[in-house]
């Protein structure tokens, strides 16, 4: 555990004084995402939750099939902060720092799926699982794989040659999508290219099985163009710390942004537009998204001077991957702490929510108030300066 005072604000007694706002926006950006991210997997009732706050059942989009990539988007904007330390480093030191780096976040990802590591056969009786039955990929383990190969992509490649990497990226992937997988349904969930080559790779038993077969949605292959998501988030990053002008950043984000959602859009018909199976032009509407909600988080931060309301999401930027893993092994051990017969989550839901609000509501409230008991532990970790880095 790391003590450390963030180079982007100074902690007062009043809160936070701003440095840069430009800065600021990508901070409140990933305040943003990480507060989203927990409302979305933390329903008070899983059977009762609004359209937006679900993610598409296969091809399509929604607010939710938003968050995951928009994760990986401000951890490109992060590196664009970090990244000039490292290309001072010698070659070896920094593939020492970045690879240390993805084996520690990638190995919390891991024991996050084996939490929390043992399992009670019958009353009275606890047994340490099985690790040989674990799911190895998750959300972690591809933030670890994409900071890694971005990290590579950035250090040895210009600016033109990592836009050219990109884009060889994306219709390489589109490529292997379309001759990989199982014609003539290789977009579908039995059929695609990225569920061969996991078949491949891993046992059934460590891939991930919600889709009702063996699928893992954070796969290998497909963790490949996730990592566009980081690279423009990096370039998004250089380009906001370059401009001088807030009113120009914004336009230019706005063109780009439409721009992209519509190139997506064409696209979609082609590729379909899918999360599960991160296709080319999910990532590229995504980035369309994620520049249009940054351009917009500038003309109202910087142009128009409204800052106030930003202090509660910066707090959730102060620690986000740590907030992050903790939510979700919290609410598990609400789920594993029995009174009276029932788990803490379903007394507190059932008491507190359900009982006077309909289904949805007291579904949507629950994760609300979860995100914010979450927010209280990110305060007073900020509020001691208690930075956790990786």
């Amino acid at each position: 555990m790391n003590k450390a005072i963030s180079s982007a604000a100074v902690a007062t007694n009043h809160g936070i004084i701003k440095g840069d706002s430009r800065y600021l926006s990508l901070d409140v950006l990933r305040g943003l995402t990480i507060a989203l991210m927990i409302v979305v997997n933390s329903p008070g009732d899983w059977g009762s939750v609004y359209e937006p706050l679900k993610h598409a059942a296969w091809h399509g989009f929604t607010l939710t099939d938003l968050v995951f990539p928009t994760f990986l988007f401000v951890v490109g904007n992060a590196m664009s902060f970090s990244q000039g330390k490292l290309q001072h480093l010698t070659e070896r030191v920094f593939i020492k720092k970045v690879a240390t780096r993805t084996i520690v976040i990638f190995s919390i990802g891991f024991l996050l799926n084996a939490f929390p590591f043992v399992y009670w056969p019958e009353e009275g009786v606890i047994r340490l699982i099985d690790f040989r039955y674990v799911r190895i990929m998750g959300v972690l383990q591809r933030i670890a794989l994409c900071y890694f190969i971005a990290s590579i992509v950035i250090r040895y490649l210009s600016v033109r040659r990592s836009i050219l990497f990109a884009v060889i990226v994306l219709f390489g992937y589109w490529a292997l999508a379309y001759f990989g997988g199982y014609q003539p349904l290789q977009y579908s969930l039995e059929g695609n290219t990225s569920r061969r080559v996991d078949d491949i790779i891993f046992l059934d038993r460590n891939l991930y099985h919600g889709f009702g077969i063996p699928f893992d949605p954070e796969g290998l292959l497909s963790t490949l163009p996730a990592v566009v998501n980081v690279i423009a988030g990096y370039f998004t990053g250089l380009f906001i710390q370059r401009q001088l002008s807030p009113r120009r950043t914004f336009f230019k984000l706005i063109v780009a942004g439409c721009l992209l959602i519509s190139a997506a859009s064409l696209w979609n018909p082609f590729f379909p537009i899918n999360k599960p199976i991160w296709t080319s032009s999910y990532v590229v509407y995504t980035l369309g998204w994620d520049m249009l909600i940054t351009a917009f988080l500038i003309v109202i931060i910087e142009v128009a001077g409204l800052r106030k309301w930003t202090y509660f999401f910066e707090v959730f930027g102060k620690n986000p991957l740590f907030i992050y893993a903790i939510s979700g092994p919290l609410l598990h051990l609400m789920g594993l702490i029995k009174v009276g017969g029932l788990s803490v989550s379903s007394l507190v839901y059932e008491q507190l929510f359900a009982g006077w609000l309909q289904a949805k509501d007291a579904s949507l409230l629950f994760a609300l108030s979860y995100m914010v008991l979450l927010w209280i532990i990110a305060f007073l970790m900020h509020l001691y300066r208690v930075y956790i880095k990786v």
